[in-house]
């Protein structure tokens, strides 16, 4: 499961119900005291409840409640679901989806007791019924006696299996369910096993504080060891689900002779007793790691500067064990990556953390108050924690009003020397900017009058769509100093319906500074990339037309996430195009196209002041 959103009300300085959508890689930026490690902080008291408890003080002081809510909504939710070792069910036949078909689960902590327990409550789309709005919390039995009160015939109908029952008076009702939003408590019965089956599920949540001491039983550098221990034993959870069975089974059986026994002294006595496990074993304590340093000391006693080293290594080694095997989901949380960290290695952080946050399975959430490291973020990975004009805390994403104010907040302004150049080539994402030199590279082989992108001093290269906020800086700044710009939109519907970007090509194509854009014909740059490339690098034997979804057909082949996919097709896999490659597939010589209007905007030798006078046309 991935997370999508994160939902909390009343929990600190967080009055009202805030949602938050999460990314593969989301940057929290905001004042001191705004909220930032509140929102990290909240994520681990739901997931763990470990490095940070619920306290009965983490209630917001300005309201009359004291009930906290902490909520998480997921994606990609698993096909079926796990009640005991003879049934399973599925969240959608339950209807135990919200109306986005996500997964949303609800926290609440009574802050009015001492020690705050959770309650745990499901938002979702379900039957309202009288009736049928209350199967989840009835034994088998009671389900067995529903059959018969809403007088159903049985045939057919597994009476062994709860979800079964279930299944049957949902289908037997189909149409009159009276659907509607509910929040459905998973406390009893078929619901707790449900919870219980869904925590399995749930990502493995870590969060990193910038703050937290350094004690020989719980360093800073013992919990990517002590997750790596957790990963280690979930990947084997089959094999060690199956030795559990065994060995209850067994020690039952030893307690059920035991109780026969029993019988032949006092039947009363042996009828009270019942073999009964009273905990399940935890694994992940019996295993402990150290990590030591130079004539054996505790690397825990170390600078915080080293710590904060070893815990970037933890993370690029992640990197490179995901790249090879499909791995349950982690949610690493840092706050203030940057700590104790002389620049240079600042930088080298939030370029792992980006990695990292690309490998499939993988999310990162950082807080960070340093302009080096947010410039190097995504733009649609940003969210500004604020206050509105109601004194109520807000976190804003995804709007220039955003950049702005990070861009203000931090400081972070371009570099001029790095952006002033004659001719800005716009894309979408940082995928199109690999390809585009790719091919590049490949047209100014052939015909040198072609200028090379990846070397020439004239061009800058700017991903709009994915590009981080430095990036967003620089176009903003550029927008004032009339550079030309080539923009390069997917088309990505097919006809007869409109490009995407239909009216954004329009826009640029009405200017009067030279500037052009230009709509792809087919669906998307992968669909320029030859097969037999494909199948050269990737192994992967693929047929595609103008308007298949090129990455989605690969997912379906072979054992990689999309979003690796789309990587390798253009980077490793656009790096073996050849001109011959490129005509046979693009026949119409579009791309080439492309690059010699690029040509003819050089080749005129136009200055900034020229363009900004408004003396060159389209």
């Amino acid at each position: 499961m991935k997370l999508k959103t994160l939902i909390i009300e009343n929990f600190r300085s967080y009055k009202n119900e805030v949602r938050i959508e999460i990314s593969d890689l989301t940057a929290f930026i905001g004042a001191n005291d705004a909220g930032k490690s509140t929102l990290l902080e909240a994520m681990e008291i739901f997931f763990n409840n470990e490095v940070v408890k619920i306290d009965s003080n983490d209630y917001c002081v300005h309201n009359e409640t004291k009930i906290v809510r902490i909520g998480c909504v997921f994606t990609d939710v698993p096909e079926s679901i796990v009640i005991d070792s003879s049934s399973t069910t599925n969240l959608d036949e339950e209807f135990l989806l919200n109306y986005e078909g996500n997964l949303e689960i609800h926290k609440l902590f009574d802050c009015s007791n001492k020690s705050p327990k959770e309650s745990v409550l499901i938002k979702c789309i379900h039957p309202n019924k009288p009736q049928l709005n209350d199967l989840l919390q009835l034994k088998i039995s009671d389900l067995k006696g529903r059959l018969k009160e809403l007088d159903m015939e049985e045939s057919g109908v597994d009476l062994r299996i709860s979800s079964s029952i279930r299944r049957a008076i949902y289908q037997h009702y189909d149409g009159q369910l009276q659907l509607s939003e509910r929040y459905i408590q998973l406390n009893k019965e078929d619901g707790k096993s449900i919870w219980e089956s869904l925590k399995q599920k749930l990502p493995i949540y870590a969060l990193f504080q910038a703050d937290r001491p350094s004690k020989d039983d719980d360093s800073e550098v013992q919990d990517p060891m002590k997750l790596a221990i957790i990963e280690a034993i979930r990947q084997v959870e089959t094999e060690i689900t199956q030795i559990v069975g065994e060995i209850q089974r067994n020690v039952e059986e030893v307690a059920n002779r035991t109780l026969q026994h029993l019988k032949g002294f006092d039947p009363a006595l042996a009828n009270e007793l019942l073999p009964q496990f009273k905990n399940d074993p935890k694994w992940d304590s019996l295993f402990k790691l150290t990590l030591s340093g130079d004539n054996s000391i505790p690397i825990n006693k170390r600078g915080s500067g080293v710590r904060r080293l070893i815990l970037l290594s933890f993370f690029k080694a992640e990197v490179e064990r995901k790249r090879g095997q499909s791995s349950i989901p982690v949610i690493y949380a840092i706050e203030e990556p940057e700590t104790s960290q002389h620049p240079t290695n600042q930088l080298k952080i939030i370029k792992t953390l980006l990695e990292l946050s690309t490998e499939d399975n993988c999310q990162v959430l950082i807080t960070t108050h340093v302009p080096a490291l947010a410039g190097e973020v995504p733009t649609d990975s940003l969210r500004y924690i604020t206050v509105n004009s109601e004194g109520q805390k807000v976190v804003l994403e995804k709007t220039d009003f955003v950049f702005e104010q990070v861009a203000s907040a931090l400081g972070i302004m371009p570099n001029v020397s790095t952006v002033i150049t004659p001719v800005i080539i716009c894309v979408e994402g940082s995928n199109d900017v690999h390809f585009l030199k790719h091919i590049s590279k490949v047209l100014h082989e052939k015909e040198p009058s072609f200028p090379d992108i990846n070397s020439d001093p004239r061009i800058t290269v700017l991903p709009l769509g994915g590009s981080s906020l430095a990036e967003w800086v620089k176009h903003r700044y550029l927008k004032n100093l009339g550079a030309i710009e080539i923009h390069i939109y997917d088309r990505d519907y097919e006809p007869p319906a409109e490009p995407k970007y239909l009216f954004s090509a329009n826009s640029v194509n009405q200017r009067q500074d030279g500037s052009v854009a230009f709509i792809t014909s087919k669906k998307e740059l992968e669909n320029y990339i030859h097969p037999e490339c494909i199948k050269n690098v990737m192994n992967l034997d693929v047929t595609f037309g103008d308007f298949d979804d090129v990455p989605k057909l690969l997912c379906g082949i072979s054992e990689m996430g999309e979003s690796k996919i789309k990587k390798w097709l253009n980077d490793k896999v656009a790096a073996t195009m050849t001109y011959e490659h490129l005509c046979a597939i693009d026949k119409e010589k579009e791309i080439e196209g492309w690059f010699i209007e690029i040509h003819k905007r050089l080749s005129r030798g136009m200055l900034f002041s020229e363009v900004a006078a408004g003396t060159e046309t389209n």
